[in-house]
């Protein structure tokens, strides 16, 4: 897990590649380098976090064996062992899953890309050719943003602060601000929060010569997947299914540094250590991190606690308090770039700064099962015909609406974004997943997690992200997803024996902490603060002041089931901050 940048173009200068380079320092404090060509048209920098390969062989940028190529990567390619086997006649100087790439791309070019088990974006420099290749995986868990500098340099880094540090001067882009207010859909395409400044899409490549950039789709989920149901028995299914989820799990676990795992105590989580347990056995002592806020309506100790019973995981709970949220959320803003999540990504935040504390270099999280097998409440509603695609929201459901339009202007209402799902597949239940994991629910959470994960100079890894899995569940007809208003039907099945009966029963619980009540109560003053700058600085613009204003009031006064449109205010109110302080630095 590191950081990396780029710089491709005429007169390429080694200090803008090392402020990039500075700039990315906590995704690889271990260590860091720059690279220029001999031509000064290209740079490639990189910060790292050692994870395999600890010794200075695995160090970037690096150099194929025959000093044509040059290397920057982000992530991991898990399946690196069984690739070097494969690619044995390359005269490999290090251990490192990095080279495994260099070697896979001299062999394969760019068909490589099909063959890596993994989350990675990667820049690799042609010398002889002087052209660029990148990618990005499939679901787009590591990040890869571009954009062109004044001069007519094309930028590229792991993050938006990156590009800045190269002298890139960037403005609000009124309509993803737009869209994400009024609709709250944002991470549903290549535009960020800020103008001119764009992020690869997941499963897409780039490739930039004679200062000419092309994107292209390297992998589409749909295509894999097919059209067609799997109608073998399920039996047959639930045996493959979790021969992959052992495998997924496994591989993941490659590492030369410590790997813990993000318990929440739900039904997705506790199938990760369960399979934990399955593939180390009742001798594993991996710990076990979970976030609390110390209010049991939201807390999932009781169900973590079931899990953990009988085992040797330790359990290491890590609290968010309401004290600590002004000074935390300022810091996870300066580092998301663009907006966030709210609470949930704040003790996240919390949680992966006690592992690194704990000497835990590596989390995996459960993130993914709910879109491949239908695990939220709305899947039922599409599939039972009461609620149609385009009415299901991108945010928690709330009675009024989880925005608040009304308290925008006319003009920028009328600059927002439309968003229509993707209806690539012949059913809408399949449309409604497609649209989750490609465009709304896991892109969110992927950026979010990264940036907190990378705050603390951890790395995050999904198991439940392996495409064959998705591709797997996707084939499913739907009444092995929800069938007697049960959810994830066959997945519970599959998963049954990994944990106790309590936990794999229990009912879809959202991941929540207590942001409604501690933004009308402890955080009251801290809230109304950050509103008020956001109504200073785009009062009359953007947003209708008298609007904000009263439906801040009905809100402290208890009046709305939501906070949604609270924390989107607030978090408008914090980004001004963030850039004030970039500025003033």
């Amino acid at each position: 897990m590191c950081g990396i940048a780029g710089i491709f173009g005429n007169s390429v200068a080694r200090d803008d590649l090392e402020a990039m380079v500075a700039s990315q320092h906590h995704r690889g404090p271990d260590a860091s380098g720059v690279y220029v060509d001999p031509a000064q048209t290209a740079g490639l920098g990189h910060n790292r976090l050692s994870i395999i390969d600890l010794s200075d062989a695995g160090s970037q940028p690096m150099t194929s064996a025959d000093g044509r190529y040059k290397i920057a990567f982000n992530g991991e390619i898990y399946n690196y062992l069984e690739l070097r086997a494969e690619l044995s006649d390359y005269p490999y100087r290090s251990h490192s899953d990095t080279e495994v790439i260099l070697a896979a791309y001299q062999r394969w070019g760019e068909a490589c890309l099909d063959r890596f088990i993994g989350m990675f974006s990667l820049l690799i420099w042609d010398e002889t050719q002087q052209r660029l290749f990148a990618a990005r995986d499939r679901f787009g868990v590591k990040p890869l943003y571009y954009a062109k500098s004044p001069s007519g340099q094309w930028l590229l880094a792991s993050e938006i602060r990156a590009l800045r540090a190269a002298g890139l001067v960037t403005q609000p882009d009124t309509t993803a601000w737009a869209t994400y207010l009024t609709a709250g859909v944002y991470e549903h395409s290549a535009r960020t929060f800020w103008r001119d400044v764009a992020s690869l899409p997941a499963g897409h490549q780039l490739t930039i010569q004679n200062n000419q950039l092309e994107i292209s789709c390297w992998y589409d989920l749909v295509q894999r997947s097919g059209q067609t149901l799997d109608t073998r028995c399920e039996d047959e299914v639930a045996e493959e299914y979790l021969a992959l989820l052992k495998e997924s799990t496994r591989l993941r676990f490659r590492s030369d540094v410590p790997v813990g795992v993000n318990l929440s105590g739900g039904l997705d989580s506790s199938a990760l250590l369960g399979l934990v347990q399955e593939l180390q056995g009742e001798s594993s002592e991996v710990k076990a991190f979970t976030f609390v806020t110390g209010d049991e309506r939201y807390d999932e100790l009781p169900w973590v606690h079931q899990m953990l019973a009988h085992t040797k995981h330790p359990s290491i709970q890590c609290t968010l308090r309401p004290s600590d949220v002004p000074e935390l959320a300022e810091s996870v803003q300066s580092h998301q770039d663009e907006p966030f999540g709210g609470m949930p990504t704040l003790a996240y935040a919390q949680l992966f700064a006690r592992a690194r504390a704990e000497g835990v270099i590596v989390l995996l999280d459960g993130q993914g099962l709910d879109e491949q097998w239908a695990g939220y409440d709305y899947y039922k509603r599409v599939l039972d015909g009461t609620a149609k695609i385009q009415d299901v929201g991108t945010v928690q459901a709330a009675k009024k609406g989880a925005t608040r339009p009304n308290c925008l202007s006319q003009e920028f209402v009328a600059a927002a974004e439309s968003f229509q799902a993707p209806t690539r597949y012949p059913d809408a239940l399949r449309n409604l997943q497609y649209r989750d994991a490609m465009h709304t629910k896991i892109p969110r959470a992927l950026r979010f997690n990264d940036r907190i994960s990378m705050r603390s100079s951890t790395e995050l890894r999904e198991p439940f992200l392996d495409h064959r899995l998705f591709e797997l569940a996707l084939r499913q007809p739907a009444d092995r997803k929800i069938a007697n208003g049960i959810q994830k039907r066959l997945l519970r099945k599959i998963v049954a024996r990994l944990m106790p009966g309590g936990v794999v029963e229990a009912p879809k619980r959202p991941l929540q902490t207590p942001q409604r009540e501690w933004l009308r109560e402890d955080l009251r003053d801290w809230a109304d603060a950050n509103i008020k700058t956001a109504l200073e600085t785009y009062g009359g613009q953007w947003l209708d002041a008298r609007s904000v204003r009263d439906e801040w009031d009905e809100y402290q006064k208890g009046e709305s089931d939501n906070s949604f449109y609270v924390w989107q205010w607030i978090n408008l109110g914090l980004c001004c901050n963030s850039m004030k302080q970039l500025v003033a630095s």
